[in-house]
């Protein structure tokens, strides 16, 4: 049998990157609600995170970053980015995915707008 196992409005027929991506922006119009400013951030959702271009990579061996920030800069609006594929191999469920995907974009956003995590979210760190 060839083709598509289920309909495209089937969720079995969304990619594990596109369910992803759903998590991310679920975070985002979490937070959105009470940082309104966010709307003027881009958030982004990478494979993996990429050394090329640097001379020294900005993490080691021991951590890999399972997101960052690039400040606005240029006429360019500021990024928060969420590297799917390291924070998938941290977590077991759709449900722990999604507290970790959180806390990814909580603190990065914490770093882009110089604040602490829990004053960005509130619930930032319960489980």
């Amino acid at each position: 049998m060839r083709g598509p196992i289920a309909p495209p409005q089937v969720p079995l027929a969304a990619s594990r990157a596109d369910v992803f991506a759903d998590l991310v922006q679920d975070s985002v119009e979490r937070l959105e609600r009470r940082w309104p400013q966010l709307a003027d951030i881009d958030f982004l959702v990478l494979e993996v995170p990429r050394l090329e271009g640097r001379a020294e990579p900005a993490w080691s061996d021991e951590a890999v970053p399972l997101g960052g920030v690039v400040p606005a800069q240029e006429g360019r609006r500021a990024r928060v980015v969420v590297y799917r594929r390291p924070v998938e191999i941290r977590t077991k469920g759709r449900d722990e995915r999604a507290a970790l995907v959180h806390e990814v974009v909580v603190e990065q956003v914490a770093e882009l707008l110089g604040l602490t995590p829990e004053t960005v979210d509130p619930r930032y760190g319960e489980d």
